[in-house]
């Protein structure tokens, strides 16, 4: 049942929900009200009219009821017409006085105990052939007998009914006031939202994702900043997926168009009777190292495109041993180049392939620039990789840029390269909670400067076994 009403509920709109609350709110609250005013003034009319009778039989009281009780009542003792006034004695008798009603009041214990002298006063309701009587009885000043004096509640009641009445009349004049305040509240105060809600149903139609406009510094302002934010960070990653593709189409087309241009080549070759074996297997040569170029293109991309690092375990690594193996390979590449190396031990927690990847990344970009027969420095220490190049240098426009996707710079267009390497670098260095930086070597040249944190000696295991308590420590995190 219960869910039943929770879903009736939350299918209402939020609009219906503020004026069905605010209706019950102001309801509850005219009744509550009215419902205290109602018994106070109840409360007020039976005293003010206790007070009366006692005052009425006060003055009764001081007459003598020897010779009271055979002459006409006085008005103040009457007070009203509907007022019945006599004398109840010790044994029960009861003698009415000036009775102007035909009702008869069946008298009791309490009347009879201020008359044999227990109490001294007495005042209660008393229901006599369907009409209540407010019932007063105060002793004499002779011993065995009280006088009683007894006034109609009808009065009473039909002000408590006329009031009553204009309670529910204004009531009912309340909660309608409050369902139409609630439905202006709605209307009004909740202007905002159905402005934030077509916004967004004209995002999700047309999908543009143009900002809405705010006014005012309220929650609603805040909702409406927050979407507006959300918006700019959603145009933002749609605008990089979407140079994302365009760049990653540029890229892949060049090799892909020498990769066929080759094939052709050596199709209408094989046709006219076939090249030289040294053509040949240079145009092989050019076409394996082609296909290389482009399988490292889409290793890339897939890298950087991925959100989240594959989950792998982390390792407790050497970067000296690292570097070592990177410089040997990047050696054998560019056998012209000189490599100074200079290492210390810096054992770090993390993913020895993607890290060898970045030092080859940086090695690579340094034998790039590199002049023939040039040197590239590197130096390792306290954790800080340094590689250093005797090339031209970056300029300072191209130096924000450098770790960008696909970037390259106008000197660099001539080179082979898809301007991802640097990129994997940074994204490399950031999930490690490193950094990388860029600037000027002293000699000329650029250096390249990775951070990673870690210790000089090995943890002996102990790192490694306070990260296998959680999945989420044993993996990179998303940088």
């Amino acid at each position: 049942m219960s869910a039943l009403q929770g879903r009736f509920r939350y299918r209402r709109s939020l609009a219906s929900r503020v004026i069905a609350l605010t209706t019950f709110a102001v309801g509850l609250s005219v009744a509550l009200v009215a419902l205290a005013a109602y018994l106070t003034v109840r409360h007020q009319l039976q005293t003010a009219l206790d007070d009366s009778l006692h005052r009425r039989a006060e003055a009764a009281a001081a007459y003598d009821p020897a010779s009271f009780s055979q002459t006409q009542v006085p008005d103040l003792v009457l007070g009203a017409i509907d007022t019945k006034v006599g004398y109840v004695f010790a044994d029960g008798r009861a003698v009415t006085l000036g009775d102007t009603t035909t009702d008869e009041i069946k008298l009791g214990r309490p009347e009879l105990a201020v008359a044999r002298g227990s109490e001294r006063y007495s005042c209660r309701t008393i229901a006599s052939d369907g009409t209540d009587y407010r019932v007063a009885t105060v002793p004499t000043g002779t011993r065995g007998i009280a006088v009683v004096v007894a006034q109609s509640l009808d009065s009473n009641e039909r002000a408590l009914d006329k009031l009553g009445l204009l309670m529910v009349l204004f009531g009912a004049l309340g909660v309608i006031a409050a369902g139409l305040a609630g439905w202006l509240v709605a209307r009004n105060g909740l202007r905002p939202v159905r402005t934030l809600t077509d916004a967004a149903e004209e995002i999700a139609r047309t999908e543009k994702l143009d900002p809405i406009h705010v006014e005012g510094n309220d929650e609603i302002a805040r909702l409406a900043r927050a979407f507006n934010a959300m918006l700019t960070a959603l145009s933002a990653s749609r605008d990089r997926q979407r140079q994302l593709v365009a760049d990653a189409g540029h890229e892949l087309r060049t090799p892909l168009t020498s990769l066929r241009t080759n094939l052709d080549l050596l199709t209408q070759a094989d046709r006219q009777g076939g090249l030289s074996p040294a053509s040949r297997a240079e145009l092989l040569d050019d076409v394996g190292f082609q296909i290389e170029e482009l399988t490292t293109l889409i290793g890339d991309l897939t890298e950087l495109a991925r959100e989240q690092p594959a989950e792998v375990l982390l390792e407790e690594v050497d970067l000296a041993e690292i570097i070592a193996r990177a410089v040997q390979r990047v050696r054998r590449r560019a056998s012209s180049l000189r490599f100074d190396l200079t290492s210390e031990p810096w054992w770090v927690t993390g993913d020895p392939a993607a890290l060898e990847r970045a030092f080859t990344n940086l090695l690579d970009n340094a034998a790039k620039w590199s002049p023939p027969l040039g040197a590239v420095t590197v130096v390792l220490t306290h954790g800080s990789l340094r590689v250093a190049d005797q090339g031209r240098g970056i300029s300072e426009e191209d130096l924000p840029h450098v770790f960008d996707r696909f970037y390259r710079s106008p000197d660099s267009r001539t080179l082979p390269g898809s301007g991802l390497g640097l990129a994997i670098v940074r994204q490399v260095a950031e999930r490690h909670g490193g950094s990388v930086e860029v600037g000027h070597a002293p000699g000329g040249g650029a250096v390249f400067t990775m951070t990673l944190p870690g210790s000089p000696a090995p943890n002996d295991g102990r790192n490694l076994h306070s990260t296998s308590t959680s999945e989420s420590q044993r993996t990179l995190s998303g940088g």
